[in-house]
């Protein structure tokens, strides 16, 4: 009986010896006025989905990251939304060229009013490169879930088709831009906006997409 005990407890040590960390997604706190911080329940929502319906290991709780921090570069995808102005400092700047070119990604999702202000400041960022849009045809509209029409419309504001730009680094995307779709809003709490379950499960599994399409290119 002891050794029985002895060898359960050296497989139950090797197991916790060996066991991965869940990995760690990150909402972006950023300066300006705008409200980074508008839709709470969204990433760990997305996250809940990945987990559940793609067989992925995310930590159920997001991290938040300022731009300007060292922490970023512990998180190879960071999400962020609002409505408002958007301003990089100088170290902001060199920080974020930094982490995404060393392989990480930044995905903005244009909540209403973003537009302009994340154009500016990607523009500081990358000043050689443009915002290319995606075309339908690309991977990230046909990872597990397929969107032949591109991105799906979550929230209409000036009755406008959702496009998704895209800035790339060496043949890589690094920053994805979907714009007129309210992606986040759709991964809310049914509670928040009440969107139909349809609605919703076609922002999660827009969502899912961006994140399989991140994590395995």
């Amino acid at each position: 009986m002891m050794n029985i005990k002895r060898q359960l407890l050296i497989t139950l040590l090797c197991a916790f010896s060996f066991a991965v960390p869940a990995q760690q997604i990150a909402l972006l706190k950023y300066n300006g006025g705008g409200d980074w911080y508008v839709n709470p329940t969204s990433l760990p929502n997305l996250i809940k989905f990945c987990n559940a319906n793609l067989g992925m290991s995310l930590d159920a709780k997001p991290a938040t990251v300022e731009v300007g921090s060292a922490d970023i570069f512990q998180y190879p995808f960071v999400h962020m939304t609002g409505h408002g102005n958007i301003v990089f400092s100088d170290a902001e700047v060199d920080n974020l060229r930094t982490y995404l070119i060393s392989g990480g990604f930044l995905h903005a999702d244009d909540n209403y009013g973003m537009n302009p202000y994340i154009r500016r400041e990607m523009k500081k960022v990358f000043p050689e490169a443009e915002f290319v849009e995606l075309p339908f045809n690309h991977p990230i509209f046909h990872q597990k879930y397929n969107f032949p029409n591109g991105l799906p419309k979550i929230h209409e504001h000036d009755n406008k088709p959702p496009q998704a730009f895209a800035i790339f680094w060496e043949g890589r995307m690094v920053f994805l831009f979907t714009y007129e779709c309210d992606l986040g809003d759709g991964w809310e709490d049914f509670i928040v906006h009440k969107d139909s379950e349809a609605t919703r499960t076609k922002a999660l599994q827009m969502g899912a997409n961006i994140l399989q399409y991140v994590f395995t290119r």
